[in-house]
Formats: C-alpha cells, sequence, structure tokens
C-alpha cells in the first residue's frame, strides 16, 4: 500500500514536470490566442478595457435608474463582476473544448493534457489583467479613499483564480472528449451561476430577499471579495474569503485529477 502510494506520487510529480519542461510551448499558444484574437485591429488589447467599460456604463445606467442606486458608486461593482465573470466564463467555456480544439497537437506530441486547458487559462488571464486596468483607473479617480495597505492584498486574487480555472477547465475538458453535449450543458449552468451569484446585482439585495446562502456559501462570492473588499470597500478580504476560495481550489483539483487519472490515456480515443 505504502509503495503504491510512493509510486502515485512519483507520476503525479513527473505529470506537473512535463507541465513545466513545456512551458514554452503552452505559453507561445497562449500568446498565439492573443495575437489572433487581436489580428487586423487597430486598437488590440485596448478593446480589453473600451468594451467592459462601455457595458458597464450601460448597466450601470439601466439598473442605477431602476434599483435607485448611485450610478457612480454602483459602477465599479458591475466592472468588477463583468471582467471577472467574463474570465471564469470564458476558461470555462473554452477550456471544455480545449482538448478536441488541441486535437493535432495532441496526436502528434505527447505532452500532459492540462497544458492545453492552461494555455486557455493563461491567455483569459492576460485579457483579465488588461481589463483590470480601467478598474484600477476607476477606482483611483472616484474612489481615491480606498487606496490604503489593503491593497496588498489584491495580487492574491490572480494565484486564486487561475488555481480554480484551471482544474475547472481541465475536468470539463476531459469529460467534453466523451460527452459532446457537455459545452451546450455548461453555457446553460454558467447562466444559472451568475443569476445565483452577486456578481451584478449587490449581496444587499440577496441578504434583503433572505438568499442569504448564494452569499456565505457562494464561492464566487468569496473570490469576488478578494478584488472588491480592498478596492470598492478600502477593507482587507475576511479569513472566510481565503478559506472559501482554498476550499473551492482544493475540491476542484482534487475532481480533475480523479477525472484525469482515469481519462488520460483514452482521450485520444476519443477525439
Amino acid at each position: 500500500m505504502k509503495g503504491a502510494w510512493k509510486g502515485s506520487n512519483r507520476l503525479n510529480m513527473a505529470y506537473f514536470r512535463g507541465i513545466w519542461s513545456s512551458r514554452y510551448f503552452w505559453t507561445h499558444l497562449a500568446l498565439s490566442d492573443l495575437r489572433t484574437r487581436w489580428r487586423r485591429s487597430y486598437l488590440g488589447a485596448v478593446w480589453c478595457v473600451l468594451q467592459p467599460l462601455a457595458m458597464t456604463g450601460l448597466i450601470a445606467f439601466v439598473l442605477g435608474r431602476l434599483l435607485k442606486t448611485d450610478v457612480l458608486d454602483y459602477a465599479p461593482y458591475i466592472l468588477s463582476g463583468i471582467i471577472f465573470w467574463e474570465f471564469i466564463s470564458a476558461s470555462a467555456l473554452a477550456g471544455a473544448v480545449a482538448f478536441v480544439q488541441n486535437e493535432p497537437y495532441i496526436k502528434q506530441c505527447r505532452q500532459p493534457l492540462a497544458i492545453y486547458t492552461l494555455r486557455t487559462v493563461l491567455a483569459n488571464l492576460i485579457v483579465f489583467l488588461v481589463a483590470s486596468l480601467g478598474l484600477l483607473a476607476w477606482v483611483l479617480v472616484f474612489l481615491p479613499g480606498n487606496f490604503g495597505w489593503c491593497w496588498l492584498s489584491v495580487p492574491l486574487c490572480v494565484p486564486f483564480m487561475v488555481l480554480i480555472a484551471w482544474p475547472l477547465a481541465t475536468a470539463l475538458a476531459y469529460l467534453t472528449t466523451r460527452f459532446r453535449d457537455i459545452p451546450y450543458a455548461l453555457g446553460l449552468g454558467l447562466q444559472a451561476v451568475w443569476f445565483a451569484s452577486p456578481v451584478y446585482f449587490k449581496t444587499s439585495f440577496f441578504l434583503a430577499a433572505g438568499l442569504d446562502v448564494l452569499v456565505d456559501y457562494n464561492p464566487i462570492y468569496h473570490l469576488l471579495q478578494t478584488v472588491r473588499a480592498p478596492l470598492l470597500s478600502g477593507q482587507w478580504p475576511t479569513i472566510m474569503n481565503y478559506g472559501f476560495c482554498v476550499a473551492t481550489i482544493v475540491v476542484l483539483a482534487i475532481v480533475a485529477f480523479a477525472i484525469g487519472r482515469r481519462a488520460e490515456r483514452s482521450v485520444i480515443f476519443y477525439l
């Protein structure tokens, strides 16, 4: 039993060493995705800032009037939700078909399959970081009082987001190669999660409606708080926020590992 555990541990370490040794390959693919995305565009990466800002202005104006809230106060809340949700949904949807879309690479060279979902997550992370410049500029201009030591916690959201999105995308990619209906069902699932999470609507609306469970036990809320607490409230994220993020990472990593351990070698037969 002990020998089997050690053997499994060595295989896991070898798998991650394989991911690291092929880092130039998957980083090149991620950057290639971005070049393709912005090819023949005059503004290029600037659209990552302009699009969320334009959408924020529209949504904040409409919801601000409907909910009778201050637009300048509501806008950064919506903007943070837009760029965050775009990262999560894009990583999940594109990650789900990562193995299918990378079929030529998978059939030609033997690499850890998780690099193809990592490629997707890395490209979306760069888009997220560029889009975040608009949020930072907004907060500094309209909410300068929130600037303080608590902003040191903001960079922690990046590893949390990657370590949540990567195993999620990887688990979905394994399932999609076997069940091609997964991306269609995933679109509906993401819509349900969006409605049940304080992405655009403030947490006070959920609490006032007696939907505390959709806030207190929602990993989306706690992950968002690692950004919103310091930037929008001038406060440090709570231990509970970090605890839910870590728990989500552990659960998704276990799920991805369990699925991948059984499906890694059989993926090629379903492509």
